[in-house]
């Protein structure tokens, strides 16, 4: 049950309480505010979601062991939706790997091996969400991007850097590699032939020796079709005459600049009012760049120093005057300076601030510079206090002082980011400011284990204990325990259920070392946590879209439960009545039956098919059930999409990763991959454009090849080419080019099957496994096709040739046409739940005869604390010597989301 909580309270004034006779006037107004907040709130409620991993990276054969929540209003358990997705991404930005689990008050958890041949080095993207979420800002999935090593078949270990110096009119890449053989000895003296492609082109290539360190420099100058954004360095050293070994680098340089922006407190520089002003400066990367200052007015003069305190963020108070301009002239780490414009100051204003240094209230100013209180003297203001688009807080007064004071008590909120809003008499949003409330120091989730040290394979009894202050949280939790000495950690980059859930899920924009805010916070964590709010410049929950019921669009409802849905029809294609349909699962014991509406409509509602499954729909037994169609509806899906935070992923996996690969290569040394033998043979050729006479105007460079296994998981290929092309917008049947939609043109794009031109209706009909890939053609150069069907853009489907092979008989046809009143199909079922498996040794000193070389010691998704606020459970060390790491995050029934970390000694 969903719970709406505000407070309604009068603002004390320095000179007291007082009312004017349109208390009625200001009650509507603001009665409005909280209405239309409220009727947005309960249409669309925020879903939120995080996953916990037992570890922050992996090696290639490793399981990845996860537990997902989702929370919505006050961080409750979600009881909106009951299935979420975790989806696993490539740096090619291709799909590999999906998993549907079900959520029971709010959790799921699941499993991911990380199977050779389908997993190699690199990094890969985690996105996790519910279908509900596909109809907001996709900006708001859970993202994270975890890094896989290579310890199984490693060939070669490789370190690599680039400076990139780039102007208007030219680019000059250095870059430097350095090769080590699999034993990391350097391999010196070795031929290296090497070419940059870019754009599907290659624009540079070379070729030279390694020096008596395995290092390698070369320069990239390309020349050919402008400057390198996002390319690929492929090298081939040369081991011996038969021996090559081929390894591939990311190549994304930007031009090597720095930026610099402001941002005041309430939104705006006002004339007279002294106010904090928030900056922060970031490197061409988008990491925070440190930098010092002088803010000079119109004049030249000095007014003050700056100096970022975290991560280039700062933050310094400033008393602007009306009809002058500020610049603020900064130095840079690479010595270099820069002069930035100050935001306009603004002659009439009022602002909010706040100052959130004590833990149970928020203290509010709300300051009216001497123009702005001439003009709106004894009008009402109206100060409202959200979270994730709850109103928790309302206030009405009156603009009797240029000063007014207001404590706002911090319980009021759950924890996370609090939005405080200043309105006018009008309510019209006027000044803005968002403020962070901790987490209660009182909600605790305690870990203590049995020794303060261990002996390795000694058994661990592991105890639990939450509490909000002396009253106990039913809770539900995850733990991981690792191995410290395996896999160190950076705790201030970790990302956590603190900084997802409460920080950063509401924020647009990278947030670099989120966890720095919550890793033992400080006085000064709590002031460089209330500066990022400060500059972050983005909110979940716009007013103003709010207030003129500017809603987003509903496209996609939440998942109650897992259905299969479609539409029974006759051969004429007219829906069928009262159809009877049974649904079995293949080699199981699952089974349901249904009757089709009066518009032929079906639903098989509350099913639980696993993962892989086959399916059977049967319609034999409807009247006419031998010329029937069973025809399913798609399945909504997150459209693909780049990693929307690149500075996250790691270059030098094999240096990033050294202590942790270095003890995976032991455990998995009984893993082999054999070397495959390529037999050479007439090169097949793979179905284009360019097959086609009428496509041959198209050329071959300014294309985007779409591959055909990215469709594989949907119904259609209309669908899935509905989420899966980048550049590209479909609506309303059609599809146009991104960058012409959003500029306001609605011609579409031509579509092309194997060179035929074809409509939406058309492309309805191809199935994803017949397709080889799909060619995206942004911009027809020439314009042949452009003029010729008044289109603009081109997408061209091909599909797989068919494999020649021997005749087959009539009867042998007549098996392979599926029958009218039958669909066997496979659908996304639920990921099949895996048990962590942690040995247990009774006799360790003489028993056992293996190393125990894990490094998640112990996984538990399972760890709940009921209406005692404890759980135990009980575990054995690994043979690894040193500090093991204890991690349990989760959240009590009543949104109090924890997380600990506990320490302890094997040795």
């Amino acid at each position: 049950m969903r719970i709406f909580r505000v407070i309604i309270a009068a603002i004390i004034l320095l000179a007291g309480i007082n009312y004017s006779t349109q208390a009625q006037q200001d009650s509507i107004v603001l009665s409005k505010i909280i209405d239309k907040s409220k009727e947005l709130s309960e249409s669309r409620p925020v879903e939120r979601a995080y996953v916990h991993f037992d570890k922050p990276y992996y090696s290639v054969a490793d399981t990845v062991w996860l537990k997902g929540y989702v929370t919505m209003e006050q961080n409750l358990p979600t009881q909106l939706s009951k299935i979420m997705y975790v989806e696993v991404i490539n740096s090619r930005d291709s799909l590999v790997q999906t998993l549907k689990l079900p959520l029971v008050n709010g959790v799921a958890e699941g499993s991911i091996p990380l199977n050779q041949g389908t997993y190699r080095q690199g990094n890969y993207h985690f996105r996790a969400y519910t279908l509900w979420m596909l109809n907001f800002d996709h900006a708001h999935l859970f993202t994270r991007t975890i890094p896989v090593g290579e310890a199984i078949d490693k060939e070669l270990i490789t370190h690599f850097s680039y400076e990139n110096t780039q102007t208007d009119k030219s680019q000059l890449i250095d870059a430097t590699l350095q090769f080590k053989s699999a034993e990391n000895i350097p391999l010196p003296n070795k031929q290296v032939t090497w070419e940059v492609n870019s754009n599907f082109d290659v624009v540079s290539k070379g070729k030279g020796t390694t020096d008596q360190n395995g290092v390698l420099k070369i320069k990239i100058d390309p020349r050919k079709n402008g400057p390198i954004t996002d390319g690929e360095l492929v090298t081939r050293l040369e081991i011996a005459s038969d021996d090559i070994l081929t390894k591939s680098f990311k190549l994304a340089p930007v031009k090597n600049e720095y930026d610099l922006q402001f941002f005041p407190e309430g939104g705006e520089l006002i004339s007279g009012i002294p106010l904090k002003v928030g900056f922060k400066a970031i490197n061409a990367a988008g990491l925070g760049a440190d930098i010092k200052g002088t803010v000079t007015d119109g004049g030249g003069a000095t007014v003050l120093q700056i100096a970022s305190s975290h991560l280039g963020m700062g933050s310094f108070m400033f008393t602007p005057e009306e009809g002058k301009s500020y610049k603020a002239s900064v130095n840079f780490p690479d010595g270099s300076t820069k002069t930035y414009d100050l935001p306009k100051v603004v002659a009439a204003g009022a602002s909010v601030q706040v100052d959130n240094t004590d833990p149970l209230t928020l203290q509010v100013k709300i300051l009216a510079n001497n123009t702005y209180f001439s003009v709106n003297k004894n009008k009402t203001l109206f100060l409202v206090g959200t979270h994730g688009g709850v109103i928790c807080y309302a206030a009405k007064t009156k603009l009797n002082s240029q000063l007014i004071n207001a404590k706002i008590p911090k319980e009021t909120f759950p924890s996370g980011i609090m939005q405080i809003t200043l309105f006018s008499e009008s309510g019209q949003p006027i000044s803005e400011r968002l403020a962070f409330n901790n987490p209660s120091s009182q909600v605790k989730v305690e870990l203590k284990t049995d020794l303060a040290a261990y002996r390795p394979r000694q058994k661990v009894k592991l105890s639990v204990t939450a509490k909000n202050g002396a009253d106990p949280m039913d809770g539900n939790y995850s733990v991981s325990v690792t191995d410290d000495q395996k896999v160190p950690v950076d705790e201030d980059a970790e990302v956590t259920i603190y900084s997802s859930l409460l920080l950063t899920n509401d924020l647009k924009g990278y947030v670099e070392k989120p966890n720095y805010y919550f890793n033992k916070p400080d006085e000064k964590k709590l002031s460089d946590l209330d500066v990022l709010l400060l500059t972050q410049g983005y909110r979940r929950f716009n007013f103003k879209e709010a207030l003129t019921a500017q809603f987003p669009p509903i496209a996609v409802l939440p998942e109650q439960d897992m259905r299969v849905t479609g539409t029974l029809r006759d051969r004429t294609g007219m829906p069928v009545r009262k159809g009877a349909l049974r649904l079995t699962v293949t080699d199981s014991r699952i089974s349901a039956e249904t009757v089709t509406s009066p518009t032929g409509t079906f639903a098989f509602p509350n099913l639980v098919i696993p993962d892989s499954s086959e399916v059977v729909i049967n319609a034999k037994y409807s009247a006419g059930g031998s010329s029937l169609m069973i025809m399913l509806d798609g399945q909504p899906a997150a459209p693909a999409f780049k990693n929307l935070h690149p500075q996250t992923e790691t270059v030098n996996i094999d240096s990033a990763l050294a202590p942790y690969l270095d003890n995976s290569k032991r455990k998995y040394s009984y893993l082999r991959t054999l070397k495959e033998v390529k037999i050479e043979g007439t090169k097949i050729k793979r179905p284009s454009h360019s097959d086609h006479p009428s496509l041959t105007s198209l050329g071959n460079i300014n294309v985007t090849v779409v591959e055909g296994d990215r469709f594989k998981n949907f119904a259609s290929i209309a669908q899935a080419m509905q989420n899966s092309l980048n550049g590209v917008t479909f609506f309303q049947n059609n599809f146009y080019v991104s960058r012409d939609y959003n500029a306001g043109s609605r011609i579409p794009m031509q579509i092309f099957l194997n060179g035929a031109p074809i409509d939406f209706t058309g492309l309805m009909a191809v199935l994803p496994e017949e397709v080889e890939n799909v060619e995206i053609f942004l911009k027809d150069e020439l314009g042949t096709i452009d003029r010729l069907y008044n289109t603009r853009g081109v997408l061209v489907v091909n599909t797989k040739k068919p494999v020649k092979g021997q005749k087959i008989s009539v009867q042998d046809l007549r098996n392979m046409i599926p029958e009218a009143n039958l669909l066997k199909f496979s659908p996304k079922g639920f990921a099949r739940q895996r048990e962590f498996y942690s040995p247990k040794y009774v006799n360790p000193a003489n028993t056992y005869n293996f190393n125990d070389l894990r490094t998640t010691i112990y996984w538990n998704p399972k760890v709940i604390t009921g209406a005692g606020g404890t759980s135990a459970m009980e575990y054995y060390n690994a043979d690894g010597n040193g500090t093991y790491r204890v991690v349990i995050e989760g959240i009590d029934k009543n949104g109090q989301v924890s997380r600990s970390v506990h320490r302890y000694t094997v040795k």
